[in-house]
């Protein structure tokens, strides 16, 4: 169960850092790291002004009792010459005693000007560091922007990029549809044309119509065609072996050679013709 634990953990692990890695920005990441180094660089200095503002409160402190001091030392030459050497006793022993704090307040003078000093120094090397830093950012950030361009530019020319990916598919599904409908279009006016298929907006009447206007011109194409062979038949064929006799002709013909054979007398050879 552990063990299972351990490689869930893994993987999860290892998929969150591929997907920091992609969605990470080297030119952001260089921004912020500035950004980090510039409040840094901001409190070492913020540090030097407290640090040379307590040493210029020691030196107002040690300045008013160097003024105390001399102050008790006239006062205690005074006394002596006034005859009080009681008094002098007491001034040179307040003297004493404001020698002593500024004995202290040199040694916290010296030690506070140490760390200014040392302060200063951390900052003059650390604001060259920041500019040493923005100017290598700067260039890289550059670079990287002139390889992404190159790099987008070469895959729209190859074709490989994501964007022109979608534009090619969607340009052959364009061609696709246009093809098919095209090719629907055309099966349609051919079945129309056929007759498979029956135009809805037209009437029943109109379709009548329409089919009797079609035989009519489909007779005459027969007429057309008959008057053609008969053009091409031999001189001196009957043409009557080619046409079909009309209802009632065949009935009609014996008859009318009945009627005409008693009017007509028989030709003898030799005679002539009345």
């Amino acid at each position: 169960m552990a063990g299972l634990a351990k490689r869930l953990s893994l993987i999860f692990k290892a998929k969150a850092s591929k997907a920091i890695d992609r969605a990470e920005d080297p030119r952001e990441t260089l921004d912020y790291s500035y950004e980090k180094q510039l409040e840094l660089l901001q409190k070492v200095r913020r540090g030097v002004a407290d640090v040379a503002t307590s040493r210029k409160r020691l030196e107002l402190q040690m300045t008013g009792l160097q003024q105390q001091s001399d102050k008790l030392q006239n006062q205690a030459q005074k006394a002596i010459g006034a005859g009080r050497e009681d008094l002098a006793r007491e001034a040179l022993t307040r003297r004493s005693g404001l020698q002593a704090q500024m004995g202290d307040l040199q040694a916290q003078h010296a030690q506070l000007d140490q760390e200014e000093q040392k302060l200063i120094t951390a900052s003059q090397r650390l604001s060259s560091k920041v500019e040493s830093f923005r100017t290598r950012k700067e260039t890289i950030k550059a670079t990287y922007t002139a390889a992404e361009a190159q790099t987008k530019i070469g895959e729209a020319f190859s074709g490989i990029s994501e964007e022109m990916s979608d534009v090619g598919l969607a340009m052959q599904r364009a061609e696709d549809k246009t093809a098919t409908l095209q090719a629907r279009s055309g099966a349609i006016d051919e079945l129309l044309a056929s007759g498979a298929l029956e135009d809805a907006s037209s009437s029943g009447r109109g379709d009548d119509i329409q089919r009797e206007l079609d035989a009519l011109g489909s007779s005459s194409d027969v007429e057309l065609e008959l008057a053609k062979l008969k053009g091409e038949l031999p001189a001196g064929a009957p043409a009557k072996q080619i046409e079909a006799p009309p209802a009632g002709a065949e009935a009609a013909q014996p008859q009318q050679s009945t009627q005409q054979s008693p009017q007509q007398p028989t030709q003898q050879p030799g005679e002539a013709q009345p």
